[in-house]
């Protein structure tokens, strides 16, 4: 059974508090997460003063009159925080992970110790910082949301030119609204960027719910990355769009069910069923009294359960044989009166 891997993104949802930070990380290891993963920034490194929020951003601003740069500065995790959460995640028995937004926050998350860099879906274009993560030689999380077919190729191929290594890379579909409605959330083109690119494929899900990221997974999808909070009602960016703590758990049960509910490409009888086999199919009974002699014909046979008799699929090499015996109404019609001595071929 292949293991999607599944990140349970807190991202910025801590409010930018180091307790609140702890308490996400505990809920995503109850839930069963492979990850929890925060995001790494400096603010003014990467946002002017004058950049505007995006839509859903003001929508939850809750009329504040400040800036992007200054809404997110305040979401800021000190990087001398880091080491006591990924501390607090290891002791936790969970992953720790962060999306790295400049290229401080990529050498000191090298330098921390993470097991693989994400590129975020507003990253794609960014050649410098393409550069840099690929350069770490770390596995990579590639995010696609606002993308189209000729932009990940091209941030694929910025990534394994900058990198020394040939530590996997996978792409994961995404869409930036927050939440996604469900008719742009498009999940075949998972499928159609694994045909073109040649790469494993994931998802991260910005949809309100569970059921799609669960879909993903029957999909392909080798890697589930969901934002979950402590509390919708919280105020911030993502909180609204965000699952639960129960919610999480139920996703991650239900993955773990679609895993195991995949099986192999092959049909078969499953152990389970394999005792129902003799239960519900048929035999070739007596369908009245037949005496010695008899030829059988279609007045005098019929199928009937249970199925540990000659099978009814042998319903034509039984009309107009002869029965070496008599028989009773529902007695099983015995197989060599069906293929001779020498029984079925």
């Amino acid at each position: 059974m292949n293991k999607t891997l599944v990140i349970a993104e807190a991202g910025v949802n801590h409010n930018g508090s180091l307790a609140l930070a702890k308490e996400l990380i505990d809920a995503a290891a109850a839930a069963g997460a492979d990850y929890v993963k925060f995001q790494t920034f400096v603010a003014k490194s990467m946002i002017t003063g004058s950049a505007p929020k995006a839509r859903y951003q003001e929508e939850r601003a809750g009329g504040a009159p400040e800036s992007q740069l200054e809404m997110v500065q305040r979401l800021e995790i000190r990087y001398a925080d880091h080491a006591e959460l990924l501390e607090h995640a290891q002791a936790h028995g969970i992953g720790f992970a962060s999306t790295a937004f400049d290229g401080a926050s990529v050498d000191f998350l090298h330098t921390l110790g993470v097991d693989f860099f994400k590129v975020p879906s507003g990253e794609v274009t960014n050649l410098p910082l393409l550069r840099k993560i690929g350069a770490t030689g770390l596995p990579i999380l590639l995010s696609t949301g606002m993308c189209t077919m000729p932009e990940v190729a091209e941030a694929l191929s910025i990534l394994r030119a900058s990198s020394s290594s040939d530590a996997p890379i996978r792409v994961l579909h995404c869409n930036t609204q927050y939440p996604t409605p469900m008719e742009d959330v498009n999940l075949l083109a998972m499928g159609a960027m694994a045909e073109a690119l040649g790469v494993p494929v994931g998802y991260s899900d910005h949809t309100l719910g569970i059921e799609v990221p669960i879909a993903a997974v029957a999909l392909g999808a080798t890697v589930i990355e969901k934002h979950f909070t402590l509390d919708r009602t919280m105020p911030g960016p993502d909180h609204a769009a965000s699952l639960e703590p129960g919610e999480l758990t139920a996703m991650v049960r239900g993955i773990r069910n679609i895993e195991r509910a995949l099986g192999r490409a092959e049909k078969f009888p499953s152990p389970s069923e394999e005792a129902n086999r003799a239960v519900v199919r048929r035999s070739l009974v007596a369908s009245r009294a037949i005496s010695q002699g008899d030829v059988f014909t279609e007045d005098n046979l019929t199928t009937k359960r249970p199925g540990t008799g000659v099978s009814p699929m042998h319903w034509d090499e039984a009309l107009g044989s002869r029965a070496s015996r008599d028989y009773c109404v529902d007695e099983f019609i015995e197989s060599a009166d069906v293929f001779g001595e020498s029984g079925p071929l």
